[in-house]
């Protein structure tokens, strides 16, 4: 039987490509795009000077200088880089992004924040209970809209000045708010992490949050008591009374609103449906709430204006904007990945790794967490080390059998926690910078230094320690067959 134009096409397709890539200095010649982008990202984060687009173009240096230790062909690399662009676990989180950026800007629009920081001031709740109320709501707020550091700006933009002047002690307020911010971006369904996460392991992400919420609560009930046991000791005398009042008026209770797109999203996410089709129903489902409680209008969502930059405003607009940049750094590293993978690096790492691991699956799991701990250390925005830290998850993972939800709770856990904790990373300074910002509408708002807040982010310390501790006991351990089959015990190997 001849074969048709269209299985010829798709034969050659398969000839066209690279199958192996030989470097200068081996395996090693084949990181140095990657780890050129791992240098540049701890560098300039250690001189302040780190940003999305920094890092875009740390990655497009690293890529070029690929080319120099490359001894294949330069036409080779080329086809070897560009395969690498089009695998399907970039183009996935790019696209899941978008969705969530908008239905984000949507719910912020219907004035869920204010609906939230509303509930809080007429709680009349003061000192340590009122941190764990900034910590539960924040939570809360970090899981409906899926964007940690918006919270973390939403929070220390209204919670920070009204918990202050309850009493509240500031660093601990501020460390709330991170902690708050960490539930959301590890557990809500539209989160850029969880959504890194979960593709990069082949996973979907309904499953991947239903495995993970025992994890996040785990670390959420300590991190309350604490919160309400030492959150206290503030100076309440330090606020203007009328700022304070002013600051109460200007909340919106009908954001609460709000809340029900996010209970469908979440409803039909967890039911089963596809993130984007569960996404699509949340914003078409808010767009109407907004204008039936009136928070909004529907310019506010989407608009033309000849006389902005762009054209075309709004929320929609605004939630994609939002990720276009690290839409282009999930493509540049999983492409600086693939490389890796021709020129035979994660061969030769997994295959040391393997040495000292062995046949533990206990050392294979901590392997994983130093892994990612290592990489979220260096690397200030939490994405960025996700994404430059799942192809090693992966590849170990499915060496060992470990499940694919297993592996995405890992490596979101580890960076949603780390990402939010270290003195240097970008929502801390993201959240310190917004608090200082403030001081020039309240002169009696005190700032909370960086180096002062990281020992008490309770929700990051304490998931860091609950995912060490599983996986030095294979606690919530399993595995997967061929098929993905969910299994108790490993198959045979």
């Amino acid at each position: 039987m001849s074969s048709t134009p269209t299985d010829q096409q798709k034969q050659s397709s398969q000839d066209d490509k690279v199958s192996a890539l030989s470097f200068r200095l081996g395996a090693w010649g084949a990181a140095v795009p990657l780890l050129f982008f791992v240098i540049w990202a701890i560098s300039t984060s250690v001189i302040g000077l780190s940003s999305e687009i920094g890092l875009v173009m740390g990655a497009l240096f690293g890529i070029t200088l690929g080319l120099f230790f490359c001894t294949s062909k330069w036409e080779e690399y080329a086809k070897g880089l560009f395969e690498g662009l089009t695998q399907p676990v970039g183009v996935v989180a790019i696209v899941a992004w978008f969705y969530a950026g908008m239905f984000a800007q949507v719910l912020q629009v219907g004035g869920l924040v204010e609906g939230l920081v509303w509930l809080g001031a007429i709680s009349d709740m003061t000192g340590g209970w009122f941190v764990a109320l900034t910590f539960i709501l924040a939570a809360i707020f970090s899981t409906a809209v899926g964007t940690g550091y918006g919270t973390t700006v939403a929070f220390c933009t209204l919670m920070y000045p009204a918990g202050v002047a309850v009493g509240s002690d500031p660093v601990m307020l501020f460390a709330a708010i991170l902690s708050g911010a960490i539930f959301g971006d590890n557990l809500a369904p539209v989160s850029d992490t969880t959504i890194v996460s979960a593709t990069t392991q082949d996973a979907d992400v309904p499953g991947v949050v239903r495995s993970r919420f025992k994890y996040s609560i785990m670390a959420a009930i300590p991190a309350v008591i604490l919160y309400v046991l030492f959150g206290g000791g503030g100076d309440s005398n330090a606020a203007d009374p009328a700022a304070l009042s002013a600051m109460i008026e200007s909340t919106e209770p009908l954001g609460l609103v709000m809340l029900a797109p996010f209970a469908l999203v979440l409803i039909l996410a967890l039911s089963g449906q596809h993130l984007i089709t569960s996404l699509t129903w949340g914003i078409l489902a808010s767009v109407p709430t907004i204008a039936i409680i009136g928070t909004g209008s529907l310019s506010d969502i989407i608009a033309f204006d000849a006389d902005s930059d762009t054209v075309i405003t709004g929320a929609l607009v605004n939630g994609v904007q939002g990720y276009v940049t690290m839409s282009i750094l999930i493509l540049l590293i999983v492409a600086a990945a693939y490389l890796m993978k021709l020129g035979g690096t994660m061969e030769m790492i997994t295959g040391k790794l393997m040495t000292w691991i062995g046949k533990s699956v206990k050392r294979a799991e901590t392997s994983i967490w130093g892994i990612v701990a290592l990489l979220n250390s260096a690397i200030t925005i939490n994405t960025a080390a996700e994404i430059a830290a799942a192809p090693f998850v992966r590849e170990l993972g499915t060496r060992y059998h470990i499940h694919r939800y297993r592996r995405a709770n890992m490596l979101d856990a580890v960076t949603s926690a780390l990402g939010y904790i270290f003195p240097w990373g970008a929502p801390v300074l993201l959240g310190w910078s917004t608090i200082t910002g403030m001081q020039g509408t309240y002169d009696w708002l005190p700032a909370v230094a960086p180096t002062q807040v990281f020992p008490f982010v309770f929700q990051g310390w304490f998931l860091a320690l609950i995912m060490l501790f599983a996986a030095l006991t294979s606690w919530g351990l399993t595995f997967e067959d061929a098929d993905g089959n969910e299994l108790r015990h490993s198959p045979a190997r």
